[in-house]
């Protein structure tokens, strides 16, 4: 079956009809003009074939029988010839009409391939976009968060109490955002001072300096700025996939205030993603031959909508320096793929939308 059988409603509707025109039946439609082409091309060969033999017949009955079968041997004799025009005009058709056929054919795949790979395009650049939405409101709550009274107070004095009225608070925010699988304030060694879900994580007392995210919100330059770390798994969240955005927190919670710790939110990625990448709309016929992708820059899979590969599988795109676009790859399946320009600023490096579709 052809790549692109389910493209839908290309064209309007026809007269008196419910059924929307559909390329694929006129691919079908086309191929079956070739058949039937080819069939009957055979069949006229045949045909004259057998002329050509009944004329050879009459001719040598015609000299037997001399004079007097000289003028049957005259019709016999263009019999011959006329099958002998008509097998070159079956020929001719054969090839000409084969020709244009097969062009029709050919033109009218990629005319579907066109139409289906633009609308695979704007269905990545739609997956992209949600997930950049998504994730932009977490720059939003990281700053916000890290200028609670309870945040700053608890890493501008990291008592006991102090501590345990932060994850308090911290439990607040979680059970209204719960997009969030865990919050973590550090003080500027790393060491979580608490963290709004010990129940589930016993991450306070743990040490998180070499984490990425941590290391980029020291350097920050005041409270309105933030940093934001690949999708990983984090080991002290039970080895959940996480993306992690982190912020300075500062003395009175002021923005330009002293640096006295660092808050990490992090964002619970695998449900979050895999919602967006399996919400895409596909028929139910696509769904079971297209992969719907989130990757990174260098083809990391970081969500799939079939739940397999994330963070240890690549594909390679051939973009060709494109940000949005679509190409048949050496396995002749249909790929489209988008990246939000900008997309950088508040989520993994060059992030993309990639639709992959069987043929």
């Amino acid at each position: 079956m052809d790549a692109l059988s389910t493209i839908s409603a290309i064209g309007t509707q026809t007269a008196g009809s419910d059924e929307a025109v559909s390329v694929n039946d006129i691919i079908a439609r086309t191929a079956r003009a070739r058949d039937l082409t080819q069939h009957k091309v055979r069949d006229i060969r045949q045909v004259t074939n057998t002329l050509r033999i009944l004329a050879l017949n009459a001719l040598i009955e015609a000299r037997r029988a001399g004079e007097l079968g000289a003028g049957f041997g005259v019709v016999a004799d263009e019999v011959r010839n006329i099958s002998t025009q008509v097998e070159g005009l079956s020929s001719s058709l054969a090839s000409e009409l084969g020709g244009e056929i097969e062009a029709l054919e050919k033109l009218t795949r990629d005319m579907a391939r066109q139409a289906q790979g633009a609308r695979l395009t704007d269905l990545a650049l739609n997956a992209i976009e949600l997930i950049d939405r998504n994730l932009y409101e977490r720059t939003c709550d990281v700053r916000w968060w890290a200028t609670d009274s309870a945040v700053w107070e608890a890493a501008s004095h990291p008592t006991k109490d102090n501590g345990h009225y932060a994850s308090s608070r911290l439990g607040v925010i979680l059970d209204a955002y719960t997009v969030y699988i865990d919050l973590w304030l550090c003080d500027l060694n790393g060491n979580i001072l608490a963290n709004g879900r010990p129940d589930r994580f016993s991450a306070t007392g743990q040490n998180v300096a070499s984490r990425d995210w941590f290391q980029k919100a020291l350097s920050l330059g005041s409270g309105n700025d933030f940093a934001v770390a690949d999708i990983t798994t984090e080991p002290l969240l039970k080895g959940a996939q996480v993306a992690s955005y982190a912020t300075g927190v500062r003395v009175g919670g002021q923005a330009d205030g002293e640096l006295i710790g660092i808050l990490g939110v992090h964002f619970d990625w695998q449900p979050q993603a895999e919602t967006i990448v399996k919400g895409v709309r596909l028929s139910e016929a696509e769904k079971r031959r297209t992969r719907v992708l989130l990757t990174d820059a260098q083809g990391l899979v970081i969500a799939a909508s079939d739940g397999r590969g994330s963070l240890n599988e690549r594909i390679p795109l051939d973009t060709q320096g494109r940000t949005s676009g679509h190409y048949v790859d050496r396995h002749e399946r249909l790929v489209a793929f988008h990246r939000t320009p900008g997309y950088e600023t508040y989520a993994g490096l060059g992030w993309y939308g990639v639709i992959v579709q069987e043929g």
